[in-house]
């Protein structure tokens, strides 16, 4: 594609470079308004500077992607009432053999969770329940909200729902929900399982020091009660100072075993003392409750002959009336539990049924909106409280991020750079999957994953087509894994990131994932994973 004219290349430039900051530094100094507000201004500059227009910024929002997006996001919100993210996180600490065996559960649980609820979602819901289970077991929370943040990305490439750029690809590559499952789950289940490898790897001694703290506490319990319990005989001859200066000198002639001969008959001495008073003890215990118990009655018939014959009729009756509104109260109890209990199974059966449609091939926008709307009727209450959770923001940052990269591609810049690019980004060969894989990472981290979805897309898919119709579907998949196993890298790489970095400075006591401390985790990871995935998701025969 050619450039535009020098007017609308510089001033489309300026307002996608003033969309670009707003959105990767959303509190930059000059301008501190946010990701959704510089989104809504980076499209507004497009329309003003008339490099698109009106009508043509209208028609660039996505409406499919949009719906898709609130439907799972009701969905997400109707499965946390229903608890299912509790059942999840009750998985991290059941029946745990340690900080790896938790740490490993992390990874797995959060990768499912990210394929069938969206990643951010997952790290949004999950994030407080590791912090939680890291500060009762005394754990540095590093490593557990790095394997929550980078499996969630890799396990949300598995499914077009799993994250909002799988979205885009889903709808714009035409390819059905089965294909796009089977041609990256082989990629991610190896995925998150070297990711988790490599997290082990770096954190082993940190991991370790946990178990022998464990086991050092263990040890100085089980030192304090044999102590106590020592301590608690205090008829024990042996340890009792006047009996060790009683007892005769030991002598040369066999006088062992006399004194231990003594020493038992002291023993038992001192057992039948202790037994005799431990029995009168007793005695006089039950003597006392005894006593107390018909002292009790005595009063009881005392104060009942007091008030008469008619007010003990009185509370006679009171009593019974008493017992059937004690029965009525706990069958309606049990009606509640009964109701929460089948609202619940609809939730998840309607959960499954939506996942079937779309493996089924059905229209994947209409079918969240459907499952949201039934999860609705199903609440039977207002569902004002539970759609303002639904993030606005978001759908609105889309709508802003839409016509601004349409207006960015109506200059002809990414179009000319990509025809630079293009002949050495292949995917017929190793060396041009490996240039395009480079070109996508540093996108992704550079200008964010969706951007660069919406950028290259229809640009890979025309030069797979060049090379082979049937090329073009695996030209999706690679720019769905790459793009979306980039957002590791790096701390800004992909939303779950600063959500779970987020999540932690504000609990207490806060914890910060610094830029640093992530790259030296993310950066091999992103390139070991990411090449493993490509080797499989090309030899995938689509």
């Amino acid at each position: 594609m050619a450039l535009g004219p020098i007017k609308k290349v510089v001033l489309g430039s300026v307002a996608f470079a003033v969309f670009w900051i707003l959105a990767v530094f959303p509190a930059v100094p000059f301008l501190p308004i946010g990701r959704t507000a510089g989104s809504i201004l980076g499209a507004m500059l497009m329309v003003i500077f008339k490099v698109i227009t009106p009508d043509q910024a209208y028609s660039a929002i996505n409406l499919p992607v949009l719906g898709l997006l609130f439907g799972t996001m009701v969905v997400s919100i109707y499965l946390e009432r229903a608890d299912m993210f509790k059942h999840l996180g009750v998985l991290f600490s059941w029946k745990s053999r340690g900080a790896k065996d938790m740490l490993c559960r992390i990874c797995i649980v959060s990768a499912i969770s990210s394929a069938l609820f969206t990643n951010d979602t997952t790290c949004v819901i999950l994030t407080e329940f590791i912090l939680k289970i890291a500060r009762e077991n005394n754990i540095r929370p590093e490593p557990f909200l790095l394997g929550l943040a980078s499996s969630s990305n890799i396990g949300s490439s598995a499914t077009p729902i799993g994250n909002p750029q799988n979205l885009i690809i889903a709808i714009q590559s035409g390819i059905s929900f089965g294909e796009f499952v089977l041609g990256l789950l082989p990629a991610v289940l190896l995925g998150v399982f070297v990711n988790a490898l490599i997290l082990l790897c770096m954190f082993w001694r940190l991991l370790s020091d946990v178990k022998e703290e464990e086991d050092a506490h263990q040890i100085s319990l089980a030192t304090t009660s044999s102590s106590k319990s020592l301590e608690s005989h205090e008829c024990d001859p042996i340890t009792d100072p006047a009996s060790s200066q009683s007892s005769p000198d030991i002598n040369r002639d066999g006088g062992h075993s006399k004194n231990l001969k003594n020493r038992l008959s002291e023993l038992d001495m001192c057992s039948d003392s202790c037994g005799e008073i431990e029995l009168k003890k007793a005695v006089l215990s039950k003597k006392e409750a005894t006593d107390n118990m018909f002292s009790e009655i005595g009063e009881q018939m005392e104060e009942r002959f007091a008030r008469g014959g008619v007010q003990g009729t009185i509370e006679k009756m009171t009593d019974l009336e008493s017992g059937p509104q004690q029965s009525t109260e706990e069958s309606k109890g049990q009606l509640n539990r009964w109701k929460r209990l089948s609202w619940k199974l609809c939730i998840y059966l309607g959960t499954v049924g939506m996942l079937v449609a779309f493996l089924m091939g059905l229209n994947m926008s209409w079918t969240a909106l459907t499952a949201a709307l039934i999860f609705v009727i199903l609440d039977f209450k207002d569902a004002g409280p539970c759609l303002e959770k639904v993030s606005y923001s978001l759908l609105v940052f889309f709508c802003g991020m839409f016509i601004t990269v349409d207006g960015f591609n109506r200059t002809g810049i990414p179009g000319s750079l990509w025809s630079l690019m293009e002949p050495h980004a292949r995917i017929d060969h190793a060396s041009g999957i490996a240039v395009l894989a480079i070109v996508i990472l540093v996108l992704s981290n550079v200008a964010s994953n969706v951007p660069t979805v919406l950028l290259l897309g229809a640009k890979v898919a025309a030069s797979a087509i060049a090379i082979s119709p049937s090329k073009e579907k695996k030209a999706w998949l690679i720019l769905a894994w790459v793009s979306t196993v980039a957002g590791n890298l790096s701390l800004l790489g992909s939303a779950a990131n600063i959500i779970v970095c987020e999540q932690a400075l504000r609990a207490k006591p806060s914890y910060n994932i610094t830029f640093w401390s992530h790259l030296k985790f993310g950066f091999p990871s992103t390139l070991i994973v990411t090449t493993i995935g490509l080797a499989l998701v090309y030899c995938y025969d689509v």
